[in-house]
């Protein structure tokens, strides 16, 4: 400490490798729970409630190591190149995710109808009466694996969501606004309406889905473009939850008086983050709704 004084070293912390093991379960879990397994939602409901759990006890951790003045210069930057590469990061995993769809549409289901050079063969030999289309409505082998009757389009609850998203990046801006004219009650405010929008985001995307699986047969088990739209659009919906929980977190620090205008990085953090999600949405409402 005496040769690096702008340097801050952490103490040991059980938190990652607690964290690791509680993501390890919830994954297991979601897995089973996708078989059926009738254990299953228990273990999953465990999971869920040890990594809020978790990241509840982390996160006051290092909310308390802010509020001693334990956090250097350095410190911050080193926050401000976490969060960073954190969203680059989740960058390159929507764009492998997007690279899964347009493969499907642009290569996989082309070639199996014939398209290509060297395609042909594969169409008079297994699937001769498959066609190219997409929405993929009916599959190669659909006696086996029933198409969905119809495509989700973009009217109706997607549109709904698009200006749900819209309006929040708005909100939240007048949030940050607030925040910097020293007003922590609009600041509270603005990002509690933010959040809001974001469970209402949520709630429609839940009847999204009823209606897509109960109405239109877009099921996990309806071939490839159901697999490639729940997998999407299923992603950036635990994004938009883990978002809103963030910014609930921002606004009870902000009702506490944690923030002033020179020193807010958690809040800045949480911004990005759902300016993020905000970009991600107008891609797949684009490429998996629209087009």
């Amino acid at each position: 400490m005496s040769r690096h004084p702008s340097y801050y070293v952490p103490a040991s912390s059980p938190w990652p490798i607690l964290g690791a093991s509680v993501c390890t379960l919830l994954a297991i879990a979601i897995v089973q729970f996708l078989h059926g397994v009738w254990w299953a939602p228990w273990l999953l409901t465990l999971a869920s409630v040890m990594v809020l759990l978790w990241m509840a006890l982390w996160f006051s951790d290092v909310i308390g190591e802010s509020l001693h003045g334990l956090n250097s210069p350095q410190m911050g930057r080193s926050y401000r190149l976490g969060m960073l590469w954190f969203i680059i990061s989740e960058v390159w995993l929507f764009l492998a995710l997007f690279g899964v769809l347009f493969y499907a549409r642009l290569v996989s289901v082309p070639s199996l109808a014939g398209d290509g050079i060297f395609s042909s063969a594969t169409r008079d030999i297994l699937y001769p009466h498959f066609q190219s289309h997409w929405p993929l409505l009916i599959n190669p082998n659909n006696a086996a694996f029933p198409g969905p009757k119809e495509g989700v389009g973009p009217w109706g609850l997607p549109l709904y969501n698009t200006v749900i998203l819209i309006s929040s990046a708005f909100f939240l801006t007048r949030a940050q606004r607030s925040l910097y004219d020293g007003k922590h009650g609009r600041a509270c405010f603005w990002t509690i309406v933010t959040a809001l929008l974001g469970g209402v985001f949520l709630y429609f995307q839940a009847l999204e889905y009823a209606h897509a699986i109960t109405d239109q047969g877009v099921s996990l088990e309806s071939g490839i473009y159901a697999s490639t739209f729940y997998i999407l659009t299923g992603f950036h919906g635990i994004h938009v939850a883990i978002g809103s929980v963030f910014l609930l977190v921002i606004a009870a620090r902000l009702g506490l008086g944690h923030f002033h205008a020179k020193a807010h990085f958690a809040f800045q953090a949480a911004a990005w983050y759902w300016n993020f999600v905000d970009v991600v949405w107008w891609a797949l409402f684009l490429f998996v709704y629209c087009l």
